[in-house]
């Protein structure tokens, strides 16, 4: 049993959820009772559980209505259902439809208990279990309702061996969340090779995918085993896969029906057992539409779809990532940078991020390096957004640095020369010398070498 898996039940019989309460809690499960399916819709939103439990009958929207909205936006969250007699045939076609039992009430507390481990264990893989419960997504920081849905449907998918295709815009993270699957899937010890489809020219990626034979091209001295060969066993990830060539579509077609891999130059085969996971931030069925991605190979890699929401769509998590960023660079730059000030962490988090989680992480690289404080100020976060400044300023402090840059400008332009600095202003000197004075500027700071100008020694 996962220690601690949160458990949501619903049913309008306030002496029936409060026993049950106290006997799932007994059992180390975190508990929350409702007593609608309005009410567990709201929780659900809230905070995805492990595993719903729900009567058939209840107010307003019963049980079915329920499960078949649980099962719409969130696939992979399991449902046990609570039925009376009469409400056993409506029981049955929901496990027709994918919900994990039902339970005929009065039922026995031991079976629901085994009922409750089985489904856990159904949908939490094995090598997830064996390393602790969150390890197979360390690397994904988030609070947010939407990732919490995404990760359970990526927990779920990391059971099997079906080629899952990771949609999501560009520094949303795709390959940490491949990573992840490899870590919760039964090839958790095996190789994990991640491929940049469009970062090596397509001259060299079918020999970097399949692997050449001695003399396949000029050049080839020895023999090579491709990416796909290093992978056997493990997971192959083929990021920006909307960008392979299509002989190269083609070939990999190949190897995904026939699991056997041939090498640049060799017609021989030799068999290979990876998974493929793949992503792209392009829209795949366009470019099918257009000619530039082949329909036999999208179905065989879009068997699952997996979509990740861009950052502007998560914000609760932008305060998290800025932290944890900020921490691990601090200790990177040996900087002594304990947070942000408040309106840095809220400019942070009122901000577009086009670039995602990739666009923060940099952005807090910028303002650690720069940092001469504990706290990040508003103006170093500004500066790394490119956001300009906007400062508000009296009339008096407006007129007063507008003078001081005028005359820093003039005895710049006429290199400490007052008269002439004068002259351009229109002001005689001993008035111009009263407005130096009166900003604290010394003319012969403006001279190259550093020495009084003639007529200032007459003075």
């Amino acid at each position: 049993m996962p220690n601690g898996a949160h458990l949501l039940l619903v049913d309008d019989d306030p002496d029936l959820l409060r026993l049950l309460s106290m006997r799932l809690t007994a059992n180390g499960y975190r508990v929350t009772a409702v007593g609608s399916a309005e009410a567990a819709l709201a929780r659900i939103s809230i905070q995805l559980p492990a595993l719903v439990i729900s009567d058939i009958r209840l107010p307003e929207r019963d049980g079915m209505a329920l499960f078949q909205q649980i099962r719409s936006q969130w696939p992979a969250l399991p449902v046990i259902l609570l039925t009376a007699h009469g409400t056993i045939p409506d029981a049955v076609e929901a496990t027709s439809l994918g919900a994990y039992a039902y339970l005929t009430k009065p039922f026995d507390a031991k079976v629901l208990l085994e009922r409750i481990e089985q489904a856990l264990a159904l949908t939490a893989p094995s090598a997830a279990r064996t390393t602790g419960d969150e390890a197979w997504r360390s690397e994904i920081i988030s609070r947010s309702q939407s990732m919490a849905e995404l990760l359970a449907e990526a927990r779920l998918v990391a059971a099997s061996d079906a080629s899952v295709l990771i949609r999501g815009e560009s520094g949303t993270g795709k390959e940490l969340l491949a990573r992840a699957i490899h870590r919760a899937s039964r090839r958790a010890k095996a190789p994990f090779i991640a491929v940049n489809c469009g970062a090596i020219p397509e001259q060299l990626l079918e020999s970097e995918l399949f692997g050449h034979v001695k003399g396949a091209f000029t050049g080839a001295v020895t023999s090579r085993e491709g990416l796909v060969q290093a992978a056997d066993g493990g997971t192959l990830f083929l990021d920006e896969i909307g960008d392979m060539p299509l002989l190269l579509q083609v070939k990999l077609l190949r190897v995904l029906q026939e699991r056997v891999v041939r090498q640049l130059g060799s017609d021989a085969g030799r068999p290979v057992d990876v998974r493929i996971l793949s992503a792209t931030h392009r829209d795949l069925d366009a470019a099918m539409l257009e000619g530039q991605f082949r329909e036999d190979l999208y179905y065989r890699l879009n068997v699952i779809t997996l979509t990740l929401p861009p950052l502007a769509q998560r914000r609760e998590d932008i305060g998290l990532l800025a932290t944890q960023f900020l921490q691990m660079l601090a200790a990177k730059y040996g900087k002594v940078v304990n947070g942000f000030a408040p309106d840095a962490l809220e400019a942070l988090t009122r901000s577009s991020w086009p670039g995602n989680v990739r666009q923060l992480y940099n952005v807090i690289e910028h303002v650690c390096a720069l940092a001469t404080a504990p706290l990040v100020p508003l103006s170093l976060v500004q500066r790394a957004l490119r956001v300009p400044t906007l400062e508000v300023l009296s009339y008096t402090e407006a007129k007063q640095r507008f003078e001081r840059n005028y005359l820093v400008q003039l005895l710049k332009l006429t290199d400490g020369n007052v008269s002439d600095a004068a002259r351009l202003a229109e002001r005689n000197r001993t008035e111009f010398y009263r407005l130096l004075q009166k900003y604290d500027l010394n003319a012969s700071q403006f001279r190259g070498d550093g020495n009084p100008v003639a007529d200032e020694r007459q003075e």
